[in-house]
Parts: C-alpha cells; structure tokens; sequence
C-alpha cells in the first residue's frame, strides 16, 4: 500500500489552548449577548494568529486548534444526520468535580454526512495556511458505535438498526463521504482521533464490558475492520493517520495501560498511514508492542500536555532509541502526548508552556534526523 510524507518528523495532535479573548467571547455568545455573526469573527481571528505562531514555531502542518469547537470529538458528530445532541441524565465521574456541562450524543435516525460545518472550518484553515499542510481532526468511525452503542447501558437500537449491518454500512458511508469532501476541499493530510483503543488497553475497562457481556476482541476486530472499510474510499495522495487517545479532560489522565493488547491487531492489520501512541509516562507501558508495525509512521507522544514540566533532551532521545529497537528511526516522529485543549475549558499549561514544548520537540526532532523536518 502506498504510503504518504505525512505525519512529519516533529508534529502535533490537533488541539490549542483557547486564549482569554476567545473564551470571553465564547462566554458572551453562550450567555446571549453575542451573536454567531460575531463569535465567528472573532474565532476566525484567533485561528489566524494561532496559524501565524504555529508557522512561526517552525511546524510544516498547521491546524485551526479545534477553536470553533466546544469538544475534540461530539462537535463533528453532532452534525451528522440523524445524531442528536443530548446531555447526560447524570454527570459521568469524572465531570463531578468540573464546571462543564456534560453532553453526549444518541442515534435518532439513519446516519448520513450532509453539509457539514467542518468543511468550512478547514476550507479557512486551508486558505491561511500557506506553504504549511492544514491538517484537519476529526472522531474516528468507531467513537460513533463506542459512544452511541458500547457506552450505554441502555443501548436501544432504531429500527432501521436492529440489524447492526446497516448501522456500519451507514457509518461507512458517511466517513467515506466526509473523506471524499475534505479531499475536495484540499484537503491532504486527516486525523481520525479515537479514544477506544486507548480504553482496549486499560484491563480495568476491560473488565467493566467483559461484566456487561461485551466480548472487547469482538470490538477490535469490528473496529480494525470499520476503519479499513472508510480507508478503501481514501485517495492514494491523502494521508489519514489514527490518535490513539487515553483521555485528556482537565489534564486527567483517565486511561493507562499497555498497547500489546490491541498491537498485533491494530498495528497489524489496520491500513491507516500512521499512529499518534501516548507515550508521555509508564502507564503506557513500553515500546514492545511496536512490533507489530508495518510500514506506518509512528508518532511518538513523549510530550506532556498534562503537566507544564518541560521535558529534558536527554530523555527524549533515550526514548526514541528505545522505540527504534522496534520500528525503523526514518519511520519514527515526535509529538505531544494529546492536543493541548481537548475541549474549550483548556487544560494545565499556560501558552508560553504550550509554545515552550513545541520549541524543545523542534530542538530535539532537527537533531535526531539531522534534516529539516518533512524532508
């Protein structure tokens, strides 16, 4: 299979801190007192001077920073056909102690991709960008089925549902349609972010479905599957890597856990060009687990957007070494662990720290490759 240039040798997930304008301006609309007209000035502002800091910081792929979005993930699924936004009857734990309102999603009718919002998003990104790749994010296929149809308890499906065929017939659809739309847009480079594997990996979580009667390699066979199913419409010229996601809300960590569970699997047998791991601490286990990769990049997480500790050169090298005893250096990238903002509350950092990382990854990714990145 063909491979495409991207992800570059220093990169990033996705995501930036909101600055304080955007997230009063965010507030004012919220409350009523700005109208949409307004934000979207005022949004598009702040992309563009995020766009010029990025360049600036000397990385070859920009994104708008998910700055028109509330969430990494439910923003993009809300505006399929046939989704429903909804809020939790009950705040999930890990929202107990957390200002943000808690929101989720159901399946209400036959799930489409129409004219979606996104598209926008990243025809805008696209037009600033320059001689940078706008990159786009997006949820992964599979966080449609683990958030509509795996996470619930109470799961009922729709009627045109019940046979759970159709429901994967028309996600697949609906990815390839996206894909076909960015592509068309200019877009070059797309990543699917995706907290199931990450969940895969935790034995805890496990456990918890396995209590349910849910068989988890039933879930990584479909879900290996559903991704290579949306891949087969992907233009050759097209780059669509996975973010292997273990949870970032508030700088929590939420999942932790060893990728061998899923590696042969996923690694082995899923065609995307690349996979962003979180490797920023132990409880992602070590790199043996590489293995299994073929020919994809792999994005290393070694960067914290969890805590605002700057991480040393010396350790980061150790650890991309290490990694190298399993997969080839030339297919080895660097990367922060997660986006720096997986929903529009921020996490722990502060933008200089944001920036500062981004710096020091530069730093060390020009020395261990020896060439300009992307070369």
């Amino acid at each position: 299979m063909y491979r495409t240039p991207f992800p570059y040798y220093y990169d990033i997930v996705g995501s930036f801190l909101r600055t304080e304008t955007l997230k009063a301006a965010k507030r004012q609309y919220k409350q009523g007192d700005m109208s949409a007209v307004k934000l979207k000035r005022i949004e598009n502002q702040a992309v563009r001077e995020l766009v010029k800091k990025q360049k600036e910081a000397g990385l070859k792929a920009v994104t708008d920073g998910e700055l028109h979005r509330r969430w990494w993930h439910l923003d993009f699924l809300w505006y399929l056909n046939g989704i429903e936004r909804r809020k939790y009857k009950e705040r999930p734990e890990i929202f107990r102690e957390e200002k943000t309102e808690p929101e989720t999603l159901m399946i209400c009718n036959r799930i489409s991709f129409g004219n979606h919002p996104f598209l926008n998003h990243y025809k805008f990104l696209k037009s600033i960008a320059g001689k940078a790749t706008a990159k786009m994010t997006i949820p992964s296929p599979a966080m449609l089925h683990l958030i509509c149809c795996v996470h619930p308890e109470t799961y009922r499906p729709i009627p045109a549902y019940r046979d759970e065929k159709n429901l994967f017939e028309d996600i697949i659809t609906a990815y390839r349609k996206a894909l076909k739309a960015f592509y068309d847009a200019g877009c070059r480079y797309l990543q699917f972010d995706d907290i199931s594997w990450g969940e895969f990996c935790s034995k805890e979580r496990r456990e918890v479905y396995q209590k349910r009667g849910i068989k988890i390699e039933d879930l990584v066979e479909q879900y290996v599957w559903l991704v290579n199913q949306v891949l087969k419409g992907k233009p050759a010229d097209m780059t669509v890597a996975i973010h292997i996601c273990r949870g970032n809300f508030h700088s929590a960590r939420i999942i932790s856990g060893s990728y061998e569970f899923v590696a042969e699997k996923l690694f082995g047998e899923c065609e995307a060009d690349g996979f962003f791991l979180e490797y920023d601490s132990d409880r992602a286990g070590d790199f043996k687990p590489l293995r299994y990769i073929r020919d994809q990049k792999v994005v290393l997480g070694l960067f914290s957007t969890r805590s605002p500790e700057m991480e040393k050169d010396g350790d980061i090298k150790k650890k991309i070494l290490e990694a190298s005893d399993y997969v080839s250096l030339s297919q080895l990238c660097l990367s922060p662990q997660c986006g720096f903002a997986s929903e529009e509350e921020q996490c722990f950092l502060t933008e200089e720290q944001q920036w500062e990382k981004i710096r020091i990854m530069k730093r060390i990714a020009d020395d261990i490759w020896k060439k300009p990145a992307g070369a």
